[in-house]
Order: structure tokens, then C-alpha cells, then sequence
């Protein structure tokens, strides 16, 4: 009886390249790094992600903004930051998780800013936090983002969103109990009140000079 050659599938079978790991931070590794770039990064429990560019109404709304607030906050112990201002979410400890380092659109420190070292470039004490959303980056807003601020900063009382593609701003509020809680202004009529900063955003002033696709 001839012997029947049985194959090997297992040592047949192409060797599966898999997908190369990718690489993780330190927070310490990050800074050296981010305060040399030219472009921004956020950073992610290790992970380092380079910041979507912005489009023309993003830019206008983020400009619209800080002349909102600043003029409101002429006069007051209160400061106004924009987008190249960093802040850290999360408590440095001997692990490299757990810890968040964004760029906010618009931060509102009430009084003086209490900066992580001697660089001062990074704020730990953030009062109002003012994002306009876009395509590339609405789904971390509104989730991963929004999650940390409201469990890991507790200065925080006022977190922002503003859409780009509608005249709307939602606005989440923390109460004295802890507690969160959502309202939605649409329209252009419509006015935003911010009294933990004694602020409002008026909707139209928001979307200056920008234009809605009408439906």
C-alpha cells in the first residue's frame, strides 16, 4: 500500500503579516515632542494623534467666539484662551494611562491660571470649555472628550459645542450636586446664557459670515 502524503495546512498556509503596534508615549516623551512640532497633538493614554486641520467656518466660528467672550470678559478676574492653549485631563501618576492632553477651541479660566509646570503652557483649571464641532472631530467631542472633562476636571462647570453645519449650541452644565445637564438652542434668534462666567453667546454673532446649506 503506497503511502498518502498529507500536507500540512498550517505550514502551507501564507504567513499573515500583522498590523505593527502602534508606538506609546510617555506624557514626559509627548511634551519634549509637542513643544517642538509645528502642528498639534492630542494625547491619549500613550497615544499621540495629530490634530485634523481646519476648514474656513470652523475658523470663523472660533474667531467669533473669542470676540463673544472677550468683550464680555473685559473688566473681570475671569481669562480667555483659544486654540493653542493645552490642558491636561487626568492625574500624572507612574503609569502613562489614564491621561489626556487637547487643544479646546475656547477655555475660560475664573481667576488666575493654575499651569502644570514652569513652561505654562498647559492649564489644569479650566472653567468653560467652547468646542465648534466639525466632521473629523464630533464623535470625540461629544464622547471620548466630554467623558473625561466631566469625570476628571473638576473645575470644569460649562462644556460647549457648537455645530458648524446648523446654527445650534448645546451646552452642558454641572450643577452643585455633581450632576450634568443638556439644553440645545437652535436658531438664530436664540441666546446662550453662561452665568458661571456671566456670559451669553448670542447664536447669530456665533456664525458670522457663515453660510447654511439650505436643505
Amino acid at each position: 500500500m503506497n503511502d498518502t502524503l498529507i500536507s500540512d495546512p498550517v505550514r502551507e498556509m501564507p504567513k499573515m503579516r500583522l498590523p505593527e503596534p502602534k508606538p506609546r508615549f510617555t506624557v514626559d516623551e509627548y511634551l519634549e515632542m509637542e513643544r517642538k512640532a509645528e502642528e498639534r497633538h492630542i494625547y491619549l493614554d500613550g497615544r499621540v494623534l495629530q490634530m485634523a486641520s481646519e476648514s474656513i467656518d470652523h475658523g470663523r466660528i472660533t474667531v467669533n467666539l473669542i470676540g463673544s467672550v472677550g468683550t464680555q470678559l473685559k473688566g473681570t478676574p475671569r481669562s480667555l484662551f483659544a486654540t493653542h492653549m493645552r490642558i491636561r485631563v487626568g492625574n500624572l501618576s507612574s503609569s502613562r494611562m489614564g491621561v489626556m492632553f487637547c487643544y479646546p477651541d475656547i477655555l475660560v479660566v475664573d481667576g488666575e491660571p493654575i499651569c502644570a509646570d514652569d513652561y505654562e503652557d498647559i492649564i489644569l483649571n479650566s472653567k468653560v470649555i467652547v468646542e465648534a464641532l466639525s466632521s473629523f472631530t464630533e464623535a470625540f467631542d461629544r464622547g471620548e472628550k466630554l467623558n473625561r472633562l466631566s469625570e476628571h476636571n473638576p473645575s470644569l462647570s460649562d462644556y460647549l459645542l457648537v455645530s458648524q453645519d446648523k446654527p445650534q449650541i448645546e451646552h452642558y452644565t454641572r450643577g452643585s450636586d455633581g450632576a450634568w445637564t443638556w439644553r440645545s438652542y437652535k436658531g438664530l434668534d436664540a441666546v446662550v446664557p453662561i452665568p458661571s462666567i456671566g456670559c451669553e453667546l448670542k447664536v447669530v454673532d456665533v456664525y458670522d459670515r457663515v453660510k447654511f446649506e439650505v436643505e
